[in-house]
């Protein structure tokens, strides 16, 4: 793969907001559903996804401005030296303190033992033919809504071969969460790659997720907090009807349980209701009964006020 800060076309100083930010306008403009007829905008895609996913890690893109690993996020010198290089005590073209032959080591087992290979019948060191090898891996990244994510409901994701796929998320799945399709990558001699998805979850607009758990923040009326009732309230699952005791005062918390995200052990988190009195700022009626009655409670005693 090329240098991931020319695929996503940033300089190597350029601080995370401009990583994402880049990535995300590649990533819309070459994205499989938006070319389905231009296999090599496929492919692009795949090349940028994994600059993203390289230099959106710290260690990874440290590592790789060092020089320690190319862009595949593969090591560039395994073994610490190259064997072509420097010069052995023998003049036999070894690294520095080694020798082929003769009195010193044997390089023979090192190199078996490093790569399984074996010695020539004349004595030489010598290496097996590499094993087919397996193609590429693809990265994918799925954005699911909110209370997709909560209700594991089913997604579909479209490969780079424009083919489309129906997932189904794992319990517990949140942002980071990775999938693998096996054999779903590019192929190789030795059989297709896998295509690794990874998962992002969207935001709500009043839903907050809270671990395993969901908060919502629900208005109420000045007469529902004094009378208490049923009052119907949003949830991952559709509308639910909570009772609500007479009484009730703002920041008040009331449990809905079981209708937050699916847990890995196969139950599911609560729904946390915050209640928030809603007072009307310009209502007659309500201006005309506080103006002949008085709360004569010591609501700020506790602060010393």
């Amino acid at each position: 793969m090329a240098d991931p800060y020319s695929l996503l076309g940033i300089p190597r100083g350029a601080d995370e907001a401009a990583i994402k930010s880049a990535y995300r306008k590649l990533a819309k403009e070459l994205h499989p559903d938006r070319n389905k007829d231009n296999p090599k905008a496929a492919e692009k895609f795949s090349e940028v996804t994994r600059a993203y996913d390289l230099l959106s890690d710290k260690d990874k893109r440290a590592q790789f401005d060092r020089g320690e690993i190319d862009g595949e996020g593969n090591p560039t010198h395994p073994f610490g030296f190259n064997p072509g290089g420097g010069r052995g005590h023998g003049g036999r073209g070894g690294p520095e303190g080694f020798e082929f032959g003769g009195s010193g080591g044997d390089f023979g087992d090192i190199f078996e033992g490093l790569f399984g290979g074996g010695r020539r019948a004349g004595g030489g060191v010598g290496a097996r033919t590499p094993p087919p090898q397996r193609g590429a891996n693809m990265a994918y990244r799925l954005s699911v809504p909110f209370v997709d994510a909560a209700t594991l409901a089913p997604q579909r994701i479209t490969l780079a071969d424009g083919k489309t796929i129906d997932l189904k998320l794992p319990a517990g799945v949140e942002s980071g969460t990775q999938m693998k399709l096996a054999g779903k990558g590019q192929p190789g001699p030795a059989g297709n790659g896998d295509a690794i998805v990874t998962i992002e979850v969207g935001d709500h607009p009043f839903f907050k997720r809270e671990g395993d758990n969901v908060r919502l923040d629900l208005p109420i009326s000045l007469n529902e907090a004094l009378s208490g009732g049923r009052i119907k309230v949003p949830t991952v699952d559709g509308p639910v009807m909570l009772a609500v005791a007479p009484g009730a005062y703002s920041g008040q918390t009331l449990r809905l349980k079981g209708k937050g995200f699916n847990r890995k052990g196969g139950e599911r988190g609560d729904q946390f209701v915050t209640l928030m009195i809603d007072v009307p700022g310009e209502d007659p009626a309500l201006k005309s009964f506080v103006e002949n009655w008085r709360d004569e409670r010591p609501l700020r005693g506790h602060l010393g006020v």
